[in-house]
Formats: C-alpha cells, structure tokens, sequence
C-alpha cells in the first residue's frame, strides 16, 4: 500500500538554505528572510520569523546561489499552508506559480 509522501506527483529535496521572501498582502508589500527547508518542482516550504501569513498571499521568493555552476532562484508563489511552530516562528508552503 502507498504511504502518504508515496503519493506526491514530485519528490522533495530537503534544504535549509536562507532566502529572501517579499511578500505582497493588502496592507503593504514587506520582506521577510527566511530558511527553505525543502524545494520541489511545483512547491517550496519556509520557516519565518512571523506568527502567521495568510493562505492565498502572493509571495516574491529569491534563493541565491552559492555557486557560479548553479544559478540562483527567482520565483512567484501563492501561500497555500502556513503551521505555527512557535509563538514567533511559522512554516509557510507555497505553490510555485512563476518561475523568472
């Protein structure tokens, strides 16, 4: 029988690399660093130093690149998850919608 992580149409890669998100709600448009902490063809998952961010929030993600054979990532993503991991901290998943 398939597991639940047997079931995902794209494997993840596990990371824990810090990123850059700039995300857009409708009070303003803030930046926020961040730790990736696992990537996949369609998604990506964050731990940021905020209680909450609102499902649906179009978010701006920047990765950069250590390597000069690896280039960095730019993307547009829709928060789809966000999980309280402390009182200051949450780990948000995105859907990645556009890669620049």
């Amino acid at each position: 029988m398939l597991g639940y992580d047997d079931k995902r149409n794209f494997f993840r890669m596990m990371l824990n690399s810090p990123c850059e998100l700039t995300v857009h709600d409708d009070e303003s448009t803030r930046s926020l660093q961040a730790v990736c902490k696992d990537i996949s063809a369609t998604g990506m998952s964050f731990e940021v130093e905020e209680q909450s961010v609102e499902i649906g929030t179009q978010v701006d993600v920047s990765i950069e690149s250590t390597s000069s054979q690896i280039p960095s990532l730019n993307a547009k993503a829709k928060v789809v998850r966000c999980d309280s991991s402390s009182d200051t901290t949450c780990i948000i998943g995105v859907e990645i919608s556009e890669m620049k």
